[in-house]
């Protein structure tokens, strides 16, 4: 119950709530919560609105301005992103990614990690060497992969932590 004596007008003759705990009366009939756990009624039967809905425009503020405009990604950053996360998204790719933690290996050699054909080793080679992930160096016939960038290392990391792995 609204306990009118406390209660201050706006100008509009809407009650006000001076902070003793009773509703607020913003003159449509809709009650609204003074956080005291008092019932909200919006109108409409529901029992979710809340005082941000009584500031004139608060819904328009939010999507307008060019904070938003400040907050959209470059689009080229995003494919490499996606490239990158897609070529780790595979079961073998990661597993070539762990072999190489700890320093470069022979083509060959990776095919025994993966106890796999040279044809699929080399598939999952050329997408992590397109997405930056691993770089080559030839000596002689031989095809040499290393981590490109220790960063790559540093994701798969996290991934492991985000995981729940330590």
């Amino acid at each position: 119950m609204s306990n009118q004596s406390n209660d201050e007008r706006d100008g509009t003759g809407d009650r006000i709530d001076d902070g003793t705990g009773d509703r607020i009366d913003d003159g449509t009939g809709d009650r609204i919560d003074d956080g005291t756990g008092d019932r909200i009624d919006d109108g409409t039967g529901s029992t979710t609105a809340t005082l941000g809905r009584l500031e004139e425009g608060s819904e328009r503020a939010c999507c307008e301005g060019s904070a938003i405009d400040d907050r959209r990604p470059d689009p080229e950053a995003v494919a490499n992103e996606e490239a990158v996360f897609k070529a780790l998204a595979n079961e073998k790719r990661l597993a070539v990614v762990h072999a190489l933690r700890d320093g470069e290996l022979c083509a060959c050699d990776l095919e025994a990690v993966l106890d796999a054909p040279q044809s699929t080793v080399a598939t999952h080679l050329r997408k992590l060497r397109d997405a930056g992930i691993v770089r080559t160096r030839k000596d002689g016939k031989w095809t040499h992969y290393r981590i490109a960038d220790t960063a790559s290392l540093q994701l798969i990391d996290l991934a492991a932590a985000l995981g729940g792995e330590s």
